[in-house]
């Protein structure tokens, strides 16, 4: 398939916040993928992300934008909740398809997802494109090749904004159903960093924890209850044999980001972000026998944009359009691209750490081998 990839994008809301700050800026910059069709809830909002974004067709039916001739590859940018209808309906049509994490409200969803795309030998990729940032992915290297020699311990914290008061729009997450919460989606992104960059857990203890029980609504001014977890807390073992501690949370005041530090017999390697690990601009630094951490310059070999390319989550974005396009091109799936099978290891994972919290014991990952 020669030329640009031609992407409908369901969910293409232009106010929308994470969407506006990585996808449509990747999009625009992309030379291996084009917006060809947009979708939304509603004809007019498709409108105007067409005018908006360059797009040639507007749609407020998803069944009906993937069907079109026009498109090779459809992206689901949309509430968690919807990320099995509108895949499912792509794959159908026959789409390569590219949906942000998680892939599903649950393992079954996600893994039904998955069967039927491979069974169709389609491409796939979801969005967990902190495995694509080159930093992390120069992390990897250093410890697979014995840089820092045997690793020892992994220490990993993220604390994000957790506002008790929002306006109703913006409390749906807090009901744990709806698969879109601090477990699922920030813990979700810092453990899969963990995995990629140092290995798998072989045993794990957990508390998963809903400290703020209530939300204030702001325009209702009414309280409503909470029963998505606010704190992840893990703590287990490596199939390396490394011990690892992983904290994630949301706060109301003064969170102070993301940190990875990765210690090893011969050197220890940090790597940090004001918000989390998938945000692109991360900072690493390491050590290889001294006690100060210098800034480490990433090398040529990780990077699959243009030098130019806008930086941030825009850039995150960009490497995992450039992979998802390739393995479209030559079908065959790029050995770092994160896709469906990525997807369902994590969403085990999860599973595996409710199991740890709700029986209160250590026990096996799903990847104890």
């Amino acid at each position: 398939m020669a030329g640009k990839i031609r992407l409908g994008f369901i969910g293409a809301n232009i106010r929308s916040n994470w969407a506006s700050e990585s996808h449509f800026p990747a999009l625009a910059a992309s030379s291996d993928v084009e917006l060809a069709a947009v979708c939304t809830t509603s004809q007019a909002s498709a409108e105007e992300a067409k005018h908006v974004l360059g797009a040639r067709l507007a749609f407020s039916d998803y069944r009906e934008m993937v069907q079109s001739d026009e498109i090779d590859a459809v992206v689901v940018v949309v509430r968690v909740p919807s990320h099995y209808a509108t895949t499912k309906a792509a794959i159908e049509a026959g789409k390569h398809v590219y949906t942000e994490w998680p892939l599903g409200v649950t393992t079954v969803e996600a893994k039904e997802l998955a069967e039927a795309a491979a069974a169709r030998g389609l491409q796939t990729a979801t969005g967990l494109q902190a495995r694509v940032a080159p930093e992390l992915m120069y992390m990897r290297e250093l410890i697979s090749d014995g840089s820092i020699g045997k690793v020892l311990s992994c220490h990993v914290s993220c604390f994000r904004p957790g506002l008790l008061a929002r306006p109703a729009s913006r409390t749906w997450t807090r009901d744990v159903t709806l698969g879109a919460n601090p477990l699922t989606i920030q813990a979700g992104h810092i453990l899969d960093t963990l995995r990629f960059v140092a290995g798998e857990f072989s045993e794990l203890q957990a508390v998963v924890s809903t400290q703020s029980k209530q939300w204030y609504q702001t325009d209702t001014q009414q309280m409503v209850d909470v029963t998505s977890p606010d704190n992840v807390l893990i703590n287990g073992a490596l199939r390396n044999g490394a011990v690892a501690s992983v904290h994630v949370a949301t706060v109301p005041l003064a969170p102070s980001g993301y940190r990875m530090e990765i210690y090893g017999s011969k050197g220890s390697l940090v790597v940090a972000h004001p918000i989390s690990s998938n945000h692109g601009n991360l900072v690493l630094r390491g050590t290889f026998g001294g006690n100060g951490l210098d800034t480490l310059a990433v090398p040529a070999g990780f990077a699959h944009v243009a030098d130019d390319f806008p930086a941030g989550p825009p850039h995150a974005i960009g490497q995992m359009y450039a992979l998802f396009a390739e393995g479209i091109r030559t079908g065959s799936t790029p050995e770092r691209l994160p896709t469906f099978a990525t997807a369902i290891e994590l969403h085990h994972l999860l599973d595996c750490i409710r199991d740890a919290s709700s029986q209160g014991r250590t026990i096996p990952s799903p990847f104890a081998g």
